[in-house]
């Protein structure tokens, strides 16, 4: 039964000298008890499409033709009733629980106040409706939790929370927005097998708006693919990732990693029509190129970190251990991967490798030398001149009030504080090149670029002190899957051209098989297991590394 027909949509936001369309002539329909997936990249036009189904498009962008009929109702004919129908007939998950979530209010206080606006029950009766609510989303102790303010909830369960508020009035229809992007492996895994069991027992329609491909093939029953406001095809979902039509849809999917095998590179169909490695001939003369040689770069002995609750002291009785004697070797040019859950210790390993953080106890050795043990700062300066980071979002880790051209000196600078002007604007530009970026680049702004553009640019910082080891803390993860792949290669030619180590930290598996030669799996602070990347995926040893393998979504399932 169909539910939800959108015909013709068109949005656009009228700009001072021209006009932008968010949407163009989009049709679509979604049945009861059904989830369409709705993909591409940022800027596509898929969340515009689900704000303008709840009539939620922020000026100066306006519906500019089109219609959404949702049952007997025309959206955009009758504004007071679809405000009526938010929350009602229509239920929101957002990408991110925390700024869903009200922080001064408990979840129960939320969840009442959301059914008492939409349903005539009594307080009493909307708090036994939300307690079920949270057991029925899988929030054990549920009688006590709804009593807890959001921040006591893990990202996980923040999300489970979100979810019963949006299913607290019975709607019929459902948008998720990203609903897992911020999830690890496990908690992806209960959320989506969750909106799919919700969706069968409530004949609920579902729109799914997502990025990751491998989502959309384990729980979409049809997909539709947009690109620049357009929609691209639409159509039953094995059909449209196994024999897609469009060269679009086919470099999409084309971009996703395989999680049953190794590949050398990702094609890019529309956007990589050949290697650029010529831009980095110029910089290429600053390294020595050696290869993967049989020598520890970074060795990691009985590492432990604690934070206290209060984060004042390390030796509170209440103190939580983040990392619990871990020990690892990192080889000379080799890219070597950590994965586990949140909370796992991946980062604050990475964090205490580039002295962000300093350990509880254990020792860091990089070439040989202790560099938990050095104290004098000149001494400490050399080795993080030779260990270099790049983080997870590229906008809150650039300056945003310096230049690019700013950004890229400031290492060099600090390291080499003698350079003439002319040789620093040229090794810049070099820099630019390396990461192919233009050289007109460097007089913009960050927020003048998109994630991919700024991830490059973090890049280019970092390799700008000429490291030997390079940290990438989840590099990718806030990226679509096109942009990902075209940093994926990049940071694989970087590393054969300039002889880089790479720790490569991810929750993502298919990804880390492609960019590592070994991997350390960790669970709860402690190194579960270290193996060769294909041993560890064709015969994972540990039983948490298997759960973690299980759980991963899989494209090639819909080949099956």
């Amino acid at each position: 039964m169909t539910f939800l027909k959108i015909n013709n949509l068109s949005v656009d936001y009228q700009m001072r000298k021209e006009t932008v369309y968010a949407a163009k002539n989009v049709n679509i329909e979604v049945n009861k008890g059904e989830i369409l997936g709705l993909v591409g990249e940022s800027g596509s036009g898929k969340s515009t499409v689900g704000n303008a189904i709840i009539n939620l498009i922020d000026e100066p962008g306006k519906v500019s033709s089109g219609s959404v009929i949702l049952g007997d109702l025309n959206i955009h004919e009758n504004s007071e009733s679809i405000v009526k129908y938010r929350g009602n007939k229509i239920g929101l998950i957002f990408q991110d629980p925390q700024t869903s979530l009200n922080p001064i209010l408990t979840v129960g206080e939320q969840l009442i106040e959301t059914i008492q606006t939409h349903l005539k029950l009594s307080k009493e009766e909307a708090k036994n409706k939300s307690i079920n609510l949270l057991k029925e989303v899988g929030i054990k102790d549920a009688e006590t939790r709804f009593d807890n303010y959001p921040h006591q909830f893990s990202g996980g369960m923040r999300q489970r929370v979100v979810i019963s508020l949006a299913l607290c009035c019975e709607p019929e229809l459902l948008i998720a927005d990203e609903p897992t992007t911020a999830l690890d492996v496990s908690i992806q895994s209960q959320i989506l097998e969750l909106i799919k069991k919700l969706t069968k027992e409530r004949n609920l329609a579902v729109i799914l708006i997502t990025h990751d491909m491998g989502v959309i093939a384990e729980t979409a029953d049809r997909v539709a693919v947009m690109k620049s406001g357009n929609l691209v095809e639409i159509g039953e979902t094995k059909k449209i990732l196994t024999k897609p039509q469009e060269n679009y849809t086919k470099s999409l999917v084309s971009s996703v990693p395989p999680t049953n095998k190794k590949i050398l590179r990702f094609v890019i169909v529309e956007r990589e029509k050949s290697d650029k490695k010529e831009n980095n001939i110029k910089i290429l003369n600053r390294w020595t190129k050696k290869g993967i040689i049989d020598q520890d770069l970074v060795q990691i002995k009985n590492l432990s970190k604690s934070f206290d609750d209060n984060f004042f002291t390390e030796s509170s009785k209440n103190s939580v251990m983040a990392v619990n004697n871990v020990s690892f070797d990192i080889k000379e040019g080799e890219s070597f991967g950590l994965v586990g859950e949140s909370g796992s210790g991946k980062s604050t390993i990475a964090k205490m490798i580039v002295n962000l953080f300093k350990p509880t106890s254990g020792d860091i050795f990089f070439d040989n030398v202790c560099i938990t043990k050095i104290k004098q700062r000149s001494e400490l300066m050399k080795f993080r001149k030779q260990i270099q980071m790049i983080f997870q979002d590229p906008y809150s880790s650039l300056n945003g009030r310096l230049k690019v051209k700013d950004i890229i000196a400031e290492p060099i600078i600090l390291h080499n504080p003698s350079i003439s002007t002319l040789d620093l604007n040229n090794y810049i530009y070099d820099l630019l090149e390396s990461v192919e970026l233009t050289q007109k680049s460097a007089d913009r702004y960050p927020h003048e670029f998109s994630g991919g553009q700024r991830q490059r640019i973090s890049i280019a910082r970092a390799l700008a002190t000429q490291p030997r080891l390079l940290v990438c803390d989840e590099p990718t993860s806030a990226l679509d899957v096109s942009i990902q792949a075209q940093i994926l290669n990049l940071l694989k030619d970087l590393q054969e051209q300039l002889n880089l180590t790479i720790l490569f930290i991810s929750h993502d598996l298919p990804v880390v098989r492609q960019m590592c030669d070994r991997i350390g799996v960790l669970k709860d602070g402690k190194l579960c297991e270290v193996s060769n990347t294909e041993d560890l995926f064709l015969k994972p040893g540990h039983e948490y590394t298997r759960e973690l393998l299980r759980l991963m979504p899989k494209i090639e399932s819909i080949y099956n």
